[in-house]
């Protein structure tokens, strides 16, 4: 299920169109959707990770939850990059839609920091990211 067909379509603040695929921003949260067959890396994400940057900041906490609604391959040697552009990136999901989805998402969650990263559906990575970033804000102050 993409985030416009579900139940929080309604809640997004904004909404950014890439030719890498659509990020879908939330007071904390961002939700990535890939094209079909991209090769999400830093060049190719370079817009998305821009929208991020002038949408968060670099000290507002914020999540990313990736819905996986398309087959695509990420550079997962450069998530170490993607987090020092982002030290405010707190909490991290991937929803996945089919076994091919879990098993990259298993994959990408051994070069992640966080714990418990996969998610069978978009509700409850959306809901696990959002308490993730609100108890690490609550640290904060």
């Amino acid at each position: 299920m993409t985030i416009l067909n579900s139940n929080v379509a309604q809640q997004i603040v904004k909404e950014v169109k890439s030719n890498a695929g659509s990020i879908h921003f939330f007071n904390y949260i961002a939700v990535v959707e890939f094209n079909e067959g991209i090769h999400a890396d830093l060049q190719s994400g370079r817009e998305i990770l821009d929208s991020m940057m002038d949408y968060f900041g670099n000290s507002k906490p914020f999540g990313i939850v990736a819905n996986r609604i398309n087959s695509y391959s990420i550079a997962l040697l450069e998530t170490t990059e993607v987090r020092s552009i982002f030290p405010n990136l707190v909490a991290y999901g991937i929803v996945s839609h089919d076994l091919a989805g879990r098993m990259n998402a298993e994959i990408e969650s051994q070069f992640c920091t966080s714990e418990d990263i996969s998610f069978n559906n978009l509700y409850e990575g959306l809901d696990t990211v959002y308490k993730r970033v609100k108890h690490r804000s609550l640290l904060l102050d």
